[in-house]
Protein backbone atom coordinates (compact mmCIF):
# COMPACT_ATOMS: atom_id res chain seq x y z
CA UNK A 1 0.00 0.00 0.00
CA UNK A 2 1.62 3.54 -1.46
CA UNK A 3 1.01 6.86 0.20
CA UNK A 4 1.76 10.04 -2.13
CA UNK A 5 3.53 12.62 0.38
CA UNK A 6 1.89 15.67 -1.39
CA UNK A 7 2.00 19.65 -0.59
CA UNK A 8 2.44 23.26 -2.10
CA UNK A 9 6.59 24.33 -2.46
CA UNK A 10 8.51 25.26 1.12
CA UNK A 11 6.32 22.82 2.95
CA UNK A 12 9.16 20.58 4.21
CA UNK A 13 7.66 17.66 1.92
CA UNK A 14 10.62 15.75 0.90
CA UNK A 15 12.51 16.57 4.57
CA UNK A 16 9.53 15.04 5.81
CA UNK A 17 9.77 12.14 3.31
CA UNK A 18 13.66 11.54 3.74
CA UNK A 19 13.03 11.36 8.08
CA UNK A 20 10.36 8.83 7.55
CA UNK A 21 12.00 6.10 4.95
CA UNK A 22 15.73 7.26 6.31
CA UNK A 23 16.67 7.88 2.68
CA UNK A 24 19.51 8.87 1.77
CA UNK A 25 18.85 10.59 -1.84
CA UNK A 26 21.59 13.17 -2.76
CA UNK A 27 20.88 16.29 -4.22
CA UNK A 28 21.66 15.04 -7.36
CA UNK A 29 18.48 12.85 -7.24
CA UNK A 30 16.24 16.33 -7.09
CA UNK A 31 17.80 17.03 -10.13
CA UNK A 32 14.13 16.39 -12.13
CA UNK A 33 11.39 18.38 -9.79
CA UNK A 34 8.89 15.71 -11.38
CA UNK A 35 10.76 12.43 -10.47
CA UNK A 36 9.08 10.23 -7.61
CA UNK A 37 11.01 9.02 -4.65
CA UNK A 38 9.78 5.54 -3.19
CA UNK A 39 10.76 4.62 0.55
CA UNK A 40 9.59 2.47 2.96
CA UNK A 41 9.07 3.23 6.64
CA UNK A 42 8.67 1.00 9.62
CA UNK A 43 5.38 0.74 11.82
CA UNK A 44 6.05 1.37 15.32
CA UNK A 45 4.59 -1.11 17.27
CA UNK A 46 4.87 -1.48 21.18
CA UNK A 47 2.70 -4.13 20.83
CA UNK A 48 5.28 -6.53 18.95
CA UNK A 49 7.89 -5.09 20.82
CA UNK A 50 6.44 -6.45 24.21
CA UNK A 51 6.35 -9.75 21.99
CA UNK A 52 9.58 -10.19 21.06
CA UNK A 53 10.52 -9.86 25.12
CA UNK A 54 8.58 -12.44 25.62
CA UNK A 55 10.15 -14.86 22.86
CA UNK A 56 13.59 -13.12 22.62
CA UNK A 57 13.22 -13.82 18.60
CA UNK A 58 16.40 -14.66 15.82
CA UNK A 59 14.41 -12.21 14.01
CA UNK A 60 12.21 -9.17 14.68
CA UNK A 61 10.20 -7.92 11.63
CA UNK A 62 7.39 -5.20 11.90
CA UNK A 63 4.21 -4.36 9.00
CA UNK A 64 5.57 -1.57 6.73
CA UNK A 65 4.14 1.70 5.03
CA UNK A 66 5.44 2.53 1.39
CA UNK A 67 5.86 6.22 0.85
CA UNK A 68 6.41 8.37 -2.02
CA UNK A 69 7.58 11.75 -2.53
CA UNK A 70 6.59 13.46 -5.75
CA UNK A 71 7.24 17.05 -6.47
CA UNK A 72 5.34 20.19 -5.33
CA UNK A 73 1.67 20.59 -6.56
CA UNK A 74 -0.06 22.38 -8.89
CA UNK A 75 -2.45 22.90 -11.77
CA UNK A 76 0.61 22.57 -13.86
CA UNK A 77 2.55 19.87 -12.28
CA UNK A 78 -0.98 17.90 -12.64
CA UNK A 79 -1.15 18.70 -16.31
CA UNK A 80 2.16 16.35 -16.27
CA UNK A 81 1.32 12.76 -17.51
CA UNK A 82 4.34 11.55 -15.75
CA UNK A 83 3.50 13.44 -12.58
CA UNK A 84 -0.13 13.10 -12.25
CA UNK A 85 0.78 9.14 -13.07
CA UNK A 86 2.43 8.72 -9.85
CA UNK A 87 -0.37 10.25 -7.74
CA UNK A 88 -2.80 8.14 -9.34
CA UNK A 89 -0.82 5.17 -8.58
CA UNK A 90 -0.71 5.46 -4.89
CA UNK A 91 -3.33 4.31 -2.21
CA UNK A 92 -3.89 7.61 -0.04
CA UNK A 93 -2.46 11.25 0.58
CA UNK A 94 -0.41 12.67 3.04
CA UNK A 95 -0.81 16.20 2.44
CA UNK A 96 1.78 18.25 4.31
CA UNK A 97 1.07 21.98 5.61
CA UNK A 98 3.32 24.02 6.35
CA UNK A 99 2.58 25.95 9.80
CA UNK A 100 6.12 26.87 11.07
CA UNK A 101 7.83 30.56 10.08
CA UNK A 102 11.38 30.69 9.22
CA UNK A 103 12.47 33.69 6.84
CA UNK A 104 15.35 31.59 5.92
CA UNK A 105 12.82 29.78 3.99
CA UNK A 106 10.80 31.44 1.05
CA UNK A 107 6.47 31.62 1.30
CA UNK A 108 4.31 33.74 -0.30
CA UNK A 109 1.90 35.31 1.85
CA UNK A 110 0.15 34.51 5.32
CA UNK A 111 0.88 31.24 6.82
CA UNK A 112 -2.94 29.55 6.69
CA UNK A 113 -3.10 25.56 6.52
CA UNK A 114 -6.25 25.79 6.06
CA UNK A 115 -6.28 27.92 2.92
CA UNK A 116 -3.95 26.07 1.53
CA UNK A 117 -5.75 22.96 1.75
CA UNK A 118 -8.61 24.05 -0.02
CA UNK A 119 -6.48 25.10 -2.96
CA UNK A 120 -4.85 21.58 -3.09
CA UNK A 121 -8.28 20.33 -2.87
CA UNK A 122 -9.57 22.61 -5.80
CA UNK A 123 -6.90 21.42 -7.83
CA UNK A 124 -7.29 17.67 -7.72
CA UNK A 125 -11.03 18.23 -8.26
CA UNK A 126 -10.15 20.42 -11.29
CA UNK A 127 -8.26 17.26 -12.34
CA UNK A 128 -10.84 14.70 -11.63
CA UNK A 129 -13.28 16.67 -13.43
CA UNK A 130 -11.43 17.10 -16.96
CA UNK A 131 -10.85 13.20 -16.20
CA UNK A 132 -14.91 12.46 -15.95
CA UNK A 133 -15.86 15.14 -18.93
CA UNK A 134 -13.87 13.56 -21.39
CA UNK A 135 -15.43 9.53 -20.59
CA UNK A 136 -18.89 11.10 -20.48
CA UNK A 137 -18.29 12.56 -23.73
CA UNK A 138 -17.15 9.12 -24.98
CA UNK A 139 -19.74 7.46 -23.42
CA UNK A 140 -22.75 9.72 -24.79
CA UNK A 141 -21.35 8.37 -28.18
CA UNK A 142 -21.15 4.55 -27.13
CA UNK A 143 -24.82 4.55 -25.90
CA UNK A 144 -26.18 6.07 -29.22
CA UNK A 145 -25.00 2.98 -30.39
CA UNK A 146 -25.93 0.35 -28.45
CA UNK A 147 -27.31 0.83 -24.88
CA UNK A 148 -26.27 -1.85 -21.85
CA UNK A 149 -26.48 -1.87 -18.38
CA UNK A 150 -22.87 -1.55 -17.77
CA UNK A 151 -22.32 1.58 -19.50
CA UNK A 152 -26.27 3.30 -17.85
CA UNK A 153 -25.03 2.44 -14.87
CA UNK A 154 -21.18 4.42 -15.31
CA UNK A 155 -22.89 6.82 -17.17
CA UNK A 156 -25.26 7.81 -13.90
CA UNK A 157 -22.49 7.39 -11.50
CA UNK A 158 -20.15 9.22 -13.46
CA UNK A 159 -22.97 12.07 -13.72
CA UNK A 160 -23.34 12.30 -10.25
CA UNK A 161 -19.92 12.37 -9.18
CA UNK A 162 -19.46 15.39 -12.17
CA UNK A 163 -22.33 16.96 -10.11
CA UNK A 164 -20.52 16.45 -6.64
CA UNK A 165 -17.00 18.05 -7.88
CA UNK A 166 -18.73 20.85 -9.15
CA UNK A 167 -20.43 21.34 -5.63
CA UNK A 168 -16.14 21.86 -5.07
CA UNK A 169 -17.19 18.62 -2.73
CA UNK A 170 -14.28 15.99 -2.86
CA UNK A 171 -14.72 11.93 -4.29
CA UNK A 172 -13.89 10.63 -1.06
CA UNK A 173 -17.31 11.95 0.58
CA UNK A 174 -19.22 10.75 -2.31
CA UNK A 175 -21.27 7.96 -0.94
CA UNK A 176 -21.03 4.81 -2.98
CA UNK A 177 -21.74 0.94 -3.06
CA UNK A 178 -19.32 -1.90 -3.87
CA UNK A 179 -20.49 -1.78 -6.91
CA UNK A 180 -20.11 1.67 -7.70
CA UNK A 181 -16.74 1.63 -6.07
CA UNK A 182 -15.51 -1.04 -8.43
CA UNK A 183 -17.16 0.42 -11.41
CA UNK A 184 -14.85 3.52 -10.51
CA UNK A 185 -12.11 2.14 -9.77
CA UNK A 186 -9.86 2.21 -13.10
CA UNK A 187 -10.02 5.49 -12.91
CA UNK A 188 -7.78 6.13 -9.79
CA UNK A 189 -9.39 10.33 -9.15
CA UNK A 190 -7.02 12.03 -6.99
CA UNK A 191 -9.84 13.71 -4.73
CA UNK A 192 -11.19 10.06 -4.11
CA UNK A 193 -8.01 9.30 -2.47
CA UNK A 194 -8.15 9.09 1.86
CA UNK A 195 -5.95 11.98 2.85
CA UNK A 196 -4.28 12.68 5.76
CA UNK A 197 -3.34 16.53 6.35
CA UNK A 198 -0.38 16.74 8.24
CA UNK A 199 0.69 19.92 9.80
CA UNK A 200 4.52 21.23 10.04
CA UNK A 201 4.71 23.62 13.05
CA UNK A 202 8.43 24.83 14.07
CA UNK A 203 10.19 23.82 17.33
CA UNK A 204 9.21 25.09 20.78
CA UNK A 205 9.46 24.51 24.28
CA UNK A 206 5.95 23.48 24.61
CA UNK A 207 6.66 21.65 21.52
CA UNK A 208 4.52 17.91 23.05
CA UNK A 209 1.78 20.78 23.80
CA UNK A 210 1.27 22.01 20.65
CA UNK A 211 1.44 19.34 18.79
CA UNK A 212 -1.57 17.94 20.66
CA UNK A 213 -3.82 21.29 20.11
CA UNK A 214 -2.43 22.12 16.27
CA UNK A 215 -5.31 20.48 14.34
CA UNK A 216 -7.82 22.35 16.22
CA UNK A 217 -5.33 25.47 16.61
CA UNK A 218 -5.08 25.78 12.58
CA UNK A 219 -8.84 24.95 11.78
CA UNK A 220 -8.55 21.60 10.90
CA UNK A 221 -11.02 19.80 12.98
CA UNK A 222 -13.80 19.92 10.59
CA UNK A 223 -11.97 18.93 7.38
CA UNK A 224 -10.61 16.01 9.04
CA UNK A 225 -13.40 14.65 10.47
CA UNK A 226 -14.59 14.23 7.30
CA UNK A 227 -15.40 11.06 5.51
CA UNK A 228 -11.58 9.21 4.75
CA UNK A 229 -9.91 12.05 5.99
CA UNK A 230 -7.74 12.47 9.33
CA UNK A 231 -5.45 14.77 10.56
CA UNK A 232 -1.90 15.33 12.86
CA UNK A 233 1.18 17.40 13.62
CA UNK A 234 4.84 17.11 13.41
CA UNK A 235 7.61 19.48 14.62
CA UNK A 236 10.06 18.62 10.95
CA UNK A 237 12.73 20.44 12.52
CA UNK A 238 12.91 18.06 16.09
CA UNK A 239 12.12 15.01 13.64
CA UNK A 240 15.18 15.75 11.40
CA UNK A 241 17.66 15.86 14.80
CA UNK A 242 15.48 12.71 16.15
CA UNK A 243 16.20 10.89 13.32
CA UNK A 244 19.94 11.16 13.77
CA UNK A 245 20.40 10.12 17.84
CA UNK A 246 20.17 6.70 19.51
CA UNK A 247 17.32 5.23 20.82
CA UNK A 248 18.22 6.24 24.10
CA UNK A 249 18.97 10.25 23.47
CA UNK A 250 15.90 10.09 20.94
CA UNK A 251 13.76 8.98 24.29
CA UNK A 252 15.60 11.67 26.21
CA UNK A 253 15.25 14.32 23.82
CA UNK A 254 11.30 13.52 23.29
CA UNK A 255 11.28 14.45 27.40
CA UNK A 256 12.77 17.65 27.15
CA UNK A 257 9.91 18.53 25.10
CA UNK A 258 7.10 17.20 27.17
CA UNK A 259 6.85 14.55 24.22
CA UNK A 260 5.83 10.55 24.80
CA UNK A 261 6.37 9.80 21.25
CA UNK A 262 8.49 11.21 18.41
CA UNK A 263 5.49 12.80 15.87
CA UNK A 264 6.66 10.38 12.84
CA UNK A 265 4.83 7.50 14.92
CA UNK A 266 1.81 8.88 15.37
CA UNK A 267 1.76 9.74 11.17
CA UNK A 268 3.07 6.72 10.53
CA UNK A 269 0.36 4.74 12.87
CA UNK A 270 -2.75 7.49 11.29
CA UNK A 271 -1.43 6.75 7.75
CA UNK A 272 -1.62 2.97 8.75
CA UNK A 273 -5.40 3.42 9.97
CA UNK A 274 -6.70 5.81 6.86
CA UNK A 275 -5.42 2.90 4.71
CA UNK A 276 -7.99 0.81 6.44
CA UNK A 277 -5.17 -1.84 7.42
CA UNK A 278 -4.52 -3.80 10.78
CA UNK A 279 -2.03 -5.86 12.25
CA UNK A 280 -1.76 -9.75 13.83
CA UNK A 281 1.19 -11.41 14.47
CA UNK A 282 2.99 -14.48 14.21
CA UNK A 283 5.46 -14.62 17.54
CA UNK A 284 8.50 -17.56 18.09
CA UNK A 285 11.58 -18.33 19.35
CA UNK A 286 12.61 -17.81 15.19
CA UNK A 287 10.39 -14.91 14.61
CA UNK A 288 7.90 -12.16 15.77
CA UNK A 289 6.58 -10.45 12.95
CA UNK A 290 3.83 -8.25 12.09
CA UNK A 291 1.33 -8.94 9.74
CA UNK A 292 -0.31 -6.12 7.36
CA UNK A 293 -3.99 -7.16 6.76
CA UNK A 294 -6.98 -4.99 5.54
CA UNK A 295 -9.82 -4.66 8.65
CA UNK A 296 -12.74 -7.11 9.00
CA UNK A 297 -10.25 -9.74 7.17
CA UNK A 298 -11.75 -13.46 7.39
CA UNK A 299 -9.10 -16.04 8.74
CA UNK A 300 -8.63 -17.81 5.73
CA UNK A 301 -7.49 -14.77 4.04
CA UNK A 302 -5.21 -13.69 6.76
CA UNK A 303 -2.81 -16.90 6.73
CA UNK A 304 -2.94 -16.35 3.06
CA UNK A 305 -0.93 -13.11 4.06
CA UNK A 306 1.95 -15.33 5.58
CA UNK A 307 1.67 -17.73 2.55
CA UNK A 308 -0.59 -18.83 0.14
CA UNK A 309 -0.32 -22.16 0.92
CA UNK A 310 -1.92 -21.47 4.68
CA UNK A 311 -4.70 -20.08 3.04
CA UNK A 312 -5.18 -23.06 0.85
CA UNK A 313 -4.97 -25.84 3.39
CA UNK A 314 -5.98 -23.60 6.32
CA UNK A 315 -7.88 -26.15 8.99
CA UNK A 316 -7.70 -23.72 11.85
CA UNK A 317 -6.09 -20.44 13.77
CA UNK A 318 -4.48 -20.80 17.28
CA UNK A 319 -5.89 -17.08 18.21
CA UNK A 320 -4.98 -15.02 21.22
CA UNK A 321 -4.69 -11.28 22.34
CA UNK A 322 -1.54 -9.70 22.23
CA UNK A 323 -2.16 -8.56 25.93
CA UNK A 324 -4.00 -11.87 27.38
CA UNK A 325 -0.67 -13.70 26.07
CA UNK A 326 1.77 -11.10 28.25
CA UNK A 327 -0.28 -11.60 31.13
CA UNK A 328 -0.26 -16.25 30.76
CA UNK A 329 3.58 -15.55 29.78
CA UNK A 330 3.63 -18.37 27.79
CA UNK A 331 1.60 -19.96 24.87
CA UNK A 332 1.08 -23.29 27.64
CA UNK A 333 -0.12 -21.08 30.31
CA UNK A 334 -2.53 -19.19 28.02
CA UNK A 335 -3.82 -22.96 26.71
CA UNK A 336 -4.26 -23.77 30.10
CA UNK A 337 -5.94 -20.47 31.12
CA UNK A 338 -8.28 -20.89 28.57
CA UNK A 339 -7.30 -17.84 26.47
CA UNK A 340 -6.17 -19.42 23.98
CA UNK A 341 -8.98 -20.35 21.67
CA UNK A 342 -9.34 -22.86 18.02
CA UNK A 343 -11.01 -19.95 15.46
CA UNK A 344 -12.35 -21.46 12.30
CA UNK A 345 -12.11 -19.70 8.61
CA UNK A 346 -14.64 -17.17 8.87
CA UNK A 347 -13.10 -15.81 12.27
CA UNK A 348 -12.63 -11.64 11.35
CA UNK A 349 -9.19 -11.35 12.73
CA UNK A 350 -9.16 -8.76 15.31
CA UNK A 351 -6.39 -5.92 15.58
CA UNK A 352 -3.49 -7.60 17.75
CA UNK A 353 -4.04 -11.01 17.30
CA UNK A 354 -1.68 -13.23 17.69
CA UNK A 355 -2.24 -16.14 15.51
CA UNK A 356 -0.70 -19.86 14.57
CA UNK A 357 -2.11 -21.20 11.66
CA UNK A 358 -3.26 -25.23 11.58
CA UNK A 359 -2.64 -26.70 7.91
CA UNK A 360 -2.78 -29.63 6.04
CA UNK A 361 -0.17 -28.61 3.77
Amino acid sequence: MKTGIIGLPQVGKTSLFRILTKANLSEHAFANPREAHVGVAKVPDDRLDRLAALYNPKKLSHASVEYVDVGAIGQDALKESAYIGHLRQVDALAHVLRAFEDSAIPHVGEIDPLRDIKNVEFDLMVSDLGQIEKRLERLEKDLKKAKTPDLEKEFELLKRANTHLSEEKPLRELQMGVEDKKRIRGFMFLSEKPILYVLNIGESVDLGKELEQAVSEYKLTEVASRPNAAATAIGGKVEAELSEMSDADAAEFLSSYGMKESGLTRLIRTTYQLLGLISFFTAGEDECRAWTIPAHTRAQEAAGAIHSDLEKHFIRAETIRWDQLLEAGSESNARAKGTLRLEGKDYIVQDGDVMHIRHSG
